[in-house]
């Protein structure tokens, strides 16, 4: 499914309490999606919700959220952002609602404390862990790996850092390319999902180029590519 301008599909975002999932509910809910952030607690997912959706301007799309079961089954398409030691336990409370959809993982596998040195899980990615264990009939893309949360949530704050996005679904990828442009953001085709552990490790380098000077948001641009 490529992204109906005139009909905006539901995104489910599982992780949206988090800084990062947080801000990318933000900007698709001011670009006018609706979204439904999950969360293991209904709770603060409707706290969450409401306070993001006091600072959305008009017309936004409504933020709502729900459990991460109930938010998965609701979605059209899922965005998994959740911290990748709560990745496998996430998705099997919500694998059911996802099946015969998108879904779009922002999740990188960083190991304490070292988290500026690169790391990778024995199946190489923690997008490619995510797909064996949804299943075929979910088609998973990995997007938004290495975008900054710090300003997500200041919509007047040009994102200079492009999203690398793999997978094996040529669809799954453009919706997730589709997100990104939706979020303020340029999406980048990076080929197969398996190429996701390099944008992952992407991450632990760029954690490092921020702390050794002092800023916090560095990023990844690509040259050559015509931007419109």
């Amino acid at each position: 499914m490529t992204i109906d301008s005139h009909t905006k599909p539901t995104l489910a975002v599982i992780g949206g309490t988090g800084a990062e999932g947080s801000g990318l509910v933000f900007r698709w809910a001011a670009a006018g999606y609706p979204v439904i952030i999950g969360s293991r607690s209904r709770e603060k997912a409707l706290a969450v919700a409401a306070e993001l959706g006091v600072e959305l301007p008009p017309g936004s799309g409504r933020i709502t959220g729900d459990e991460n079961g109930a938010a998965a089954a609701a979605g059209d398409v899922v965005v998994l952002s959740v911290p990748y030691s709560a990745q496998a336990g996430t998705i099997a409370q919500i694998a059911e609602g996802c099946q015969g959809k998108v879904l779009v993982t922002v999740g990188v596998p960083l190991k304490p404390p070292k988290v500026s040195t690169v790391w990778r899980p024995e199946a190489g990615s923690a997008a490619e862990e995510a797909q064996a264990q949804l299943g075929p009939a979910v088609r998973v893309a990995a997007a938004f790996q290495n975008v900054s949360a710090a300003h997500l949530k200041d919509l007047s704050y040009e994102v200079a850092c492009d999203i690398l996005v793999t997978g094996d679904d040529k669809e799954a990828k453009a919706v997730a390319s589709e997100l990104a442009a939706a979020a303020g953001m340029f999406g980048i085709d990076a080929g197969p999902l398996a190429n996701a552990s390099v944008v992952e490790g992407l991450t632990a380098l760029l954690i490092g180029v921020n702390i050794r000077h002092k800023i916090k948001s560095s990023g990844i641009r690509i040259t050559g590519i015509a931007r419109e």
